[in-house]
């Protein structure tokens, strides 16, 4: 199964403990993951309710603790889930959530990861949510987790460290590390706390899924904001991806001699063409459009190649269909040997065939030929024995 957030409104720990709530899994489920982390007896609560958001039903997951003002560092964390009697699979995710959080809280702050001392990220409010998520996307069976882009509000926010501006630091450090796509929010406040950034900077890639839905979970937080202030998870299974996309990309600033590497590339990660064609670019310069034909299941991987390999900042991505026509191979008999050819057809009928250059190649080599001649033998061959005469060319 695979999950993907859609934010109109931001997200926080316990958004997204509603929204798995709402989407399938039990209140129960979620009490008995916090026992599992041997918190003290009476020193904390999770219960779960039905709200309206405006028009929009949402749960509601409220987390209540009653703990002393308990400054954490990342080791006490670690050592508290580590002797959970969690799957060790749920204990590396939330590690890893905190381990992001102790980053980020250390390069705002100019300290140490080992150095930092967890405020309100560290408080027992949120390593019940940070665990309590991780657990109920394990219970869900959901093997990838997929998010939107991210609001991003502003104005001021009171915190341990005093009033600083929002987005918070470490928010915007969080999703910083992962180049996570953001867009104005629907008005000012905190859409986004650190708890939320780091939940979706470890946990989910950032574009929306081809997927076939079976459920939705909705949830929302204690804010209640003039708009909707929810978020939504769509549960279900993938869909293979289908059809065709041109990703493209203009560049004006690299070595020529690098296209063709970075083609092979390209054709190795299953591109279906790779073309480049002369453009002007701003300024007068001249460049160049790369451009690939690919199936759209390999968008991804051709985008990464592009990015990482030549000296653009961005591609293009458009979905195209074609009409093909039917191939076949078949081996015709030349003076020189035998050669494959390929065979066009159209509604049930050849129409056309063409000599395999490589095999044409070999065969010329093999005889100390000129290439023309061996392709000329097999494209004769190839109308006599395959099209008949007269055929269509």
């Amino acid at each position: 199964m695979i999950a993907y957030l859609d934010l109109p409104s931001g997200i926080s720990g316990d958004m997204l403990l509603g929204c798995l709530v709402d989407g399938g899994w039990p209140l129960a489920a979620l009490r008995a993951t916090v026992e599992q982390l041997g918190l003290p007896p009476g020193s904390w609560q999770v219960a779960a309710k039905t709200v309206m958001r405006g028009p929009l039903r949402a749960t509601l997951v409220s987390v209540d603790v009653v703990e002393g003002d308990r400054h954490r560092h990342l080791h006490d964390i670690c050592a508290l889930i580590e002797l959970s009697g969690l799957p060790p699979a749920v204990q590396a995710r939330a590690i890893a959530v905190f381990l992001r959080l102790a980053q980020a809280e250390a390069a705002v702050h100019g300290t140490t990861v080992e150095e930092v001392h967890f405020h309100e990220v560290g408080a027992l409010d949120a390593i019940i949510d940070i665990t309590g998520v991780c657990m109920g996307l394990h219970a869900l069976g959901v093997d990838q987790l997929y998010a939107s882009s991210v609001p991003l509000g502003e104005g001021w926010t009171m915190t341990q460290h005093g009033r600083l501006p929002l987005p918070a630091p470490a928010t915007l450090a969080l999703l910083a590390a992962v180049e996570a796509p953001t867009r104005p929010a629907p008005g000012p406040g905190e859409l986004v706390t650190p708890t939320g950034a780091a939940l979706l900077a470890e946990l989910a890639e950032f574009r929306q899924p081809r997927m076939q839905l079976q459920r939705i979970g909705q949830g929302t937080g204690q804010k209640d904001f003039a708009w909707p202030n929810v978020a939504r998870l769509w549960l279900g299974e993938p869909l293979a991806s289908g059809g065709l996309v041109q990703i493209e990309t203009n560049i004006d600033d690299m070595n020529p001699e690098l296209y063709g590497d970075v083609s092979q590339s390209l054709f190795d990660a299953g591109a279906l063409d790779v073309w480049t064609t002369p453009i002007q670019m701003k300024k007068g310069r001249p460049g160049v459009l790369l451009s690939v034909l690919a199936p759209a299941a390999c968008e991804t991987a051709l985008a990464d190649i592009l990015l990482r390999e030549t000296t653009t900042l961005g591609v293009r991505v458009h979905p195209v269909s074609r009409h093909e026509a039917q191939r076949t191979f078949a081996t015709v008999a030349t003076a020189y040997g035998p050669v494959q050819v390929k065979i066009k057809w159209v509604e049930g009928a050849p129409v056309g065939a063409k000599p395999e250059y490589d095999d044409c190649v070999r065969v010329a080599r093999s005889h100390k030929v000129p290439l023309r001649l061996v392709y000329e033998a097999a494209q004769a061959a190839a109308h006599h024995e395959l099209l008949g005469e007269g055929a269509a060319r």
